[in-house]
């Protein structure tokens, strides 16, 4: 990600970039993540750590199977009961 604001894209793309982290530089990782996203390009991440990457983002889509089965605003299906209990461990 070094590099990127002076690039600056229009768009992010990220494909696990938690992968093989340790959760100190998994939580670095999505805090430079939410910056980015903040300050200048819009972020379209794939991430198996599901809790964290929605409680970063603006929209999340959860995914099964290949089809779309849940999809609203990350804090809200962090919330949803449904999603909590199939996805992210109750």
């Amino acid at each position: 990600m070094a590099g990127l604001s002076s690039r600056k894209p229009a768009l992010l793309l990220l494909d696990e970039p938690s992968s093989a982290l340790s959760p100190k530089l998994r939580d670095q990782v999505f805090g430079k993540v939410a910056k980015i996203n903040d300050i200048w390009t819009a972020i379209m991440m794939v991430e198996q750590n599901a809790k964290k990457a929605l409680s970063i983002c603006d929209r999340g889509y959860v995914l099964e199977m290949g089809r779309n089965r849940y999809e609203g605003p990350g804090k809200s299906l962090l919330e949803d009961a449904d999603v909590r209990g199939l996805y992210l461990g109750g």
